[in-house]
């Protein structure tokens, strides 16, 4: 007989904020105030309490669990009497747009490098790998940005698989500029041998559900160690990228070599009523079609309330 699937909460372990914060098992914060400042992004100003809290004891499981992985790959080495290559550690982070996923990535990256080991903490987002604008036009999907059929899938497998088999030392991606709104022509950045990666993007866990990957044998999570989804409810979310869209407007895009030039120069009541009418019809569907349906798939799942400030902790057992 087929045993029902498990629910939700047989899966995870859940944790309140205080019980949580008590997990951090008097580690110092080895980074300052001022550093975590440096670290903030557009839409959010996390505090010195929030990494205490939640962040510091994330970054001491993390380090439990990279320590079990080098053991796993000493044990190998013995048994095969080799050295075997420095395979990466890598760690998934993903979420909705404008839920706060590229300061979390920021923010372990810099706890991470300070755990003994003199480790080296690469990050690198899959805005990368989204098809440049050229092609996207091509195939009338500049208004699907962000969806799967967006991105350039088989050099994203590539690039992760090749790191994930430590064939190669020295390894480049391509960069994305939130500036121009795409890939920024014949510039890569070089990715050295890391121990840790921390991939954050919207498609870190899609998988063969999703139609547009069904046409590949491996998926991105394959590669992935330990997985992090980031989680709000929605009207909260929407509040923070209509927030974070009126920031900008003041900001980035009243540079004139921005994507978004010809927003700076509208009204307040304009700004909201267009990134309003750009979450329900894009970013909205993007989170209920392909990116919410993977967070059940996560390794550990933040869940926020007002002001980013995480309220819930739910660690698959």
């Amino acid at each position: 007989m087929i045993k029902k699937m498990q629910s939700f909460s047989e899966l995870y372990l859940k944790f309140s904020r205080k019980q949580w914060a008590e997990l951090h098992n008097s580690l110092p914060l080895m980074i300052t105030e001022e550093e975590i400042v440096k670290l903030n992004g557009t839409n959010e100003d996390l505090s010195f309490q929030e990494v205490m809290k939640i962040y510091l004891p994330l970054s001491r499981l993390l380090n439990l669990y990279i320590n079990s992985s080098l053991r796993h790959q000493a044990v190998l080495d013995q048994f095969f009497g080799t050295h075997c290559k420095r395979i990466p550690y890598i760690i998934g982070i993903t979420g909705s747009v404008a839920v706060g996923k590229s300061v979390i990535a920021r923010v372990l990256q810099a706890l991470l490098s300070g755990w003994s080991g003199n480790r080296r903490v690469e990050l690198v987002t899959t805005d990368g790998f989204l098809y440049p604008n050229k092609v996207l036009k091509q195939r009338d999907l500049m208004q699907k940005k962000g969806f799967p059929q967006s991105y350039d899938i088989v050099s994203l497998l590539n690039f992760i698989s090749t790191l994930k088999a430590g064939l190669v030392r020295r390894i480049t991606v391509p960069v994305y500029s939130h500036l121009i709104y795409d890939i920024v022509p014949n510039k890569q950045k070089i990715i050295l041998q890391p121990d840790i990666l921390i991939l954050e993007g919207l498609n870190v866990l899609q998988s063969s559900r999703n139609r547009f990957y069904k046409s590949h044998c491996e998926f991105i999570s394959d590669f992935i160690d330990f997985s992090i989804y980031v989680d709000a409810h929605e009207n909260l979310i929407k509040s923070w990228y209509i927030n974070r869209f009126l920031k900008l407007c003041r900001g980035a895009f009243s540079d004139s070599k921005s994507h978004f030039y010809h927003y700076s120069k509208l009204t307040i009541e304009e700004v909201i009523s267009i990134a309003s009418q750009l979450w329900k019809d894009v970013n909205s569907r993007n989170l209920q079609e392909n990116i919410l349906p993977t967070r059940n798939r996560a390794s550990l799942i933040l869940e926020k309330s007002t002001n980013h400030v995480v309220k819930r902790v739910h660690l698959r057992k």
